[in-house]
């Protein structure tokens, strides 16, 4: 997520050097491959804006990725960690597969056209998301630091992440989906060119997301020869392929507390009538809410004029919205 701060255009091997967070593997990979970097950085910073945007109901709003590194929450194998290694990997892979669409990498072009003969009416073409590249490259760079052998960090944590990584990239696979262009006299759509393409990045989170509030927490056990992850509570069953795991319970977010990361909730915006994780009740943790009131402009009045355009007036109204004490 350091690479998420990085403002240099990668142009040049030497500019390797400068990135931070790099482990060994992804040093060499992008030394070797410049214009990928490139779409990692990319992928880092719309991991972030997405993360924020999916959790911005919640007490934790993904407002630990803002640090230079990861705060201890993150760091100690909680549910939001499993979440962001999760979509990170997923988001890497769907830059990368989006990237060869577009012709940003030199080193890919468009997915392979399906096997399976299309529907009456429907024809193959088009350019699909090259989804198996994404995931070989972004597997490659998103897995190396959980597979160095001096990488610091438990083999707890080192699984954890590697077994929601791929979580991730299972979610990407699912969010690949059939997009068709209608063709035909007066847009009767009577032929539809079709190609297999991805779901924006925030499907993929809000799919991650339910994931999330389902976690499974595990422990790291003997299981035969070695150890394994197992769930905590119902070890008589293995960890599931599709399922979020996670190691240490999460702090409440309800106070700041930077031993745990935790930024509280103080000063958030909360919904009055909602029932849900933003409510006032929920967001502000039992403390009470106070309120302000803020003019808004809203475009009103509208009227369509033949032909063809809408003209407008701005009118201005209070609203009364709450922040938490």
């Amino acid at each position: 997520m350091a690479l998420s701060q990085t403002t240099q255009h990668i142009n040049k091997t030497q500019h390797c050097k400068t990135l931070p967070g790099l482990v060994s593997s992804q040093a060499q990979l992008c030394r070797s491959n410049l214009e990928l970097m490139q779409t990692i950085i990319q992928a880092a910073r719309e991991v972030k804006k997405v993360c924020q945007k999916t959790f911005a109901d919640m007490r934790w709003n993904c407002s630990s990725i803002d640090a230079s590194k990861f705060l201890p929450d993150l760091e100690r194998g909680t549910r939001e960690s499993a979440f962001l290694h999760a979509l990170s990997a997923a988001a890497i892979s769907h830059t990368i597969a989006r990237a060869c669409t577009s012709g940003d990498l030199r080193l890919c072009s468009c997915g392979p056209i399906p096997g399976e003969i299309p529907e009456p009416g429907y024809r193959w073409g088009g350019c699909a998301d090259n989804l198996h590249y994404g995931l070989l490259m972004g597997s490659k760079f998103s897995d190396a630091p959980m597979k160095m052998k001096k990488k610091s960090g438990s083999n707890a944590n080192k699984l954890m992440h590697l077994h929601n990584s791929e979580v991730g990239r299972q979610a990407l696979r699912d969010a690949l989906v059939m997009k068709c262009k209608c063709h035909g006299v007066s847009g009767s759509c009577s032929i539809r060119t079709c190609w297999r393409g991805l779901q924006d990045l925030k499907d993929v989170a809000m799919d991650l997301k339910t994931k999330y509030l389902s976690a499974t927490k595990v422990v790291h056990r003997p299981m035969g020869t070695r150890k394994q992850l197992v769930p905590k509570d119902i070890d008589i069953r293995p960890v599931q392929e599709n399922e979020l795991v996670y190691l240490q319970s999460s702090p409440d977010y309800c106070t700041k507390n930077d031993k745990f990361g935790s930024f509280g909730t103080q000063d958030r915006q909360c919904n009055k009538t909602s029932s849900g994780s933003d409510s006032c009740d929920l967001m502000c943790c039992g403390r009470g809410y106070n309120p302000y009131s803020e003019r808004v402009v809203e475009r009103c009045h509208c009227k369509y004029h033949w032909c063809c355009y809408v003209t407008c007036k701005k009118c201005e109204r209070t609203v009364e919205k709450y922040v938490c004490k």
